[in-house]
């Protein structure tokens, strides 16, 4: 019989991880002060089977970046279909947001370019000139955006290997997201920049050992039923929603690449990007499903609850699959210009994420501030996985700015996506105009969206300018 079960071998593999990782940080008091995530820990648990053991033993067990992929896609569609929280008025929505998460991306690109002038000079004069869009590729867009615009690359200057390459400024950027994230959130804890009423839960001991001791009798509630479990169990209702609108999410985006496909190659080089970020329509066919709900009076089905272990479960599993799947023998022949570029773009990304987010957000200013900072060096998996530590149910509305913000940087973006190539025709030209037009366009999107935060952050965008973090805003 042809039955395949490589989804289920690396699911099961993935479970056990998890397993280790909670029974850890039950144990082990160093997993409970710093609040590491165990997704994080049996990722990292994983990483050297799928790289060295597995492939020894000739194992192959399929694509960890595709579980990645479609988790990460339908955990979008949960955030928008579930019910709306009442917002204050003061709440900062999702301008800003966007803001910042194209802040970042112009100040990647410009370092990253600035960068790859000073590789090709002084330590590798053979270097392509794109090499240090990557930076942003790989830390805010992700894997699946580097992994496809690398490998268009690699076949137009004939290099082999580029979307690996992309995949490695990917992996890079996760493993300095997590230890980055982790160190940032206790930093932020012991300077107190979150408020005492958003971390109280982290006080109680179920919180830091990662489960609820057996003496603890009040557990909180995870979820309630919407339907008859005789005729259907509601957690099968609503996974079934989540997966269903995650299927429409696929028509739509399927639909709207053969369209683009008419326009010519810069439309099918615009719709394959659009693949690298499926999210972003995942959460609006979300957005579409949850408007229908609305319409035939059937949004009551949903419960929030319970739509918060769908995400939970989806969360984690990507976040682990993520991990497991970064590629460790990639960085051999990069791996000095890799390191330059990520190692001080990581640097400046952190320092410009805290400095901006302190000054220009208003209300959860650190919430925000993590999960730009997440997206903006590691993954949005990483990120929201980070974000859970200090807002475990997703109360805050942070993430569903983000989701409606993330949507707005695409349209921005859309610019730098289509003459994205033109680096890579310095390469095969020698012509530097191509180059520094782009350097040119990149640094126009970090003028912008610098105009954009000193009129939002107004004083406090040079208010103590020796604080990383505005502790005290002005009035």
């Amino acid at each position: 019989m042809n039955f395949h079960w490589d989804v289920f071998i690396n699911l099961g593999i993935i479970s056990l991880a998890l397993l280790i990782a909670t029974f850890i940080r039950s144990k082990v008091k160093f997993f409970q002060k710093f609040l590491i995530p165990n997704a994080l820990t049996a990722g990292f648990i994983l990483l050297p089977l799928y790289n060295y053991v597995f492939p020894a033993l000739g194992f192959e067990l399929g694509s960890l970046k595709d579980l990645a992929y479609h988790f990460l896609g339908m955990s979008f569609v949960v955030l928008t279909l579930k019910n709306s929280q009442p917002k204050g008025k003061d709440n900062d929505g999702a301008g800003p947001m966007a803001v910042g998460i194209l802040f970042q991306y112009a100040i990647q690109l410009v370092l990253g370019l600035l960068l790859t002038i000073f590789i090709i000079y002084a330590v590798r004069p053979e270097l392509f000139h794109s090499f240090g869009v990557f930076m942003p590729l790989g830390f805010v867009l992700g894997p699946g955006q580097a992994l496809s615009i690398g490998e268009s690359w690699g076949t137009m200057m004939s290099i082999d290997g580029l979307g690996s390459v992309g995949l490695t400024f990917a992996a890079i950027g996760f493993i300095f997201c997590c230890f980055g994230g982790i160190y940032l959130i206790n930093f932020g804890i012991r300077n107190k920049w979150i408020t005492k009423e958003e971390l109280s839960y982290m006080g109680e001991s179920g919180t830091r050992r990662g489960i609820f001791s057996r003496e603890r009798t009040e557990r909180p509630v995870g979820g309630y039923l919407t339907s008859e479990s005789e005729a259907i169990d509601t957690m099968t209702l609503h996974t079934g929603l989540v997966i269903f609108t995650y299927f429409l999410s696929y028509l739509l985006l399927l639909g709207l690449t053969n369209l683009l496909a008419l326009i010519g190659d810069a439309g099918v080089q615009l719709g394959d990007s659009l693949w690298g970020i499926n999210f972003i329509f995942a959460a609006f066919t979300g957005m579409i499903m949850r408007r229908f709900l609305l319409l035939v009076k059937a949004d009551h089905l949903v419960d929030n609850l319970t739509m918060n272990r769908v995400s939970g479960l989806l969360v984690d599993i990507m976040v682990t699959a993520a991990i497991a799947a970064i590629s460790i023998a990639v960085v051999l022949d990069y791996w000095l210009p890799i390191l330059i570029v990520a190692v001080i773009g990581g640097i400046v990304s952190t320092w410009a994420v805290i400095y901006i987010g302190s000054r220009m957000f208003k209300t959860h200013r650190f919430f925000r501030t993590l999960m730009i900072f997440g997206v903006s060096t590691g993954t949005l998996s990483t990120a929201l996985a980070l974000l859970r530590v200090v807002d475990p149910e997703f109360k805050s509305p942070v993430v569903e700015d983000y989701t409606y913000g993330s949507g707005i940087v695409f349209i921005f973006a859309i610019p730098l996506i289509l003459f994205m190539t033109w680096p890579v025709k310095t390469f095969l030209t020698g012509n530097w105009m191509w180059f520094w037009m782009f350097f040119g366009l990149s640094f126009l999107y970090l003028i912008g969206c610098t105009i954009y935060f000193i009129i939002k952050s107004k004083k406090n965008a040079f208010l103590h300018k020796r604080q990383v973090w505005l502790k005290k805003k002005a009035d």
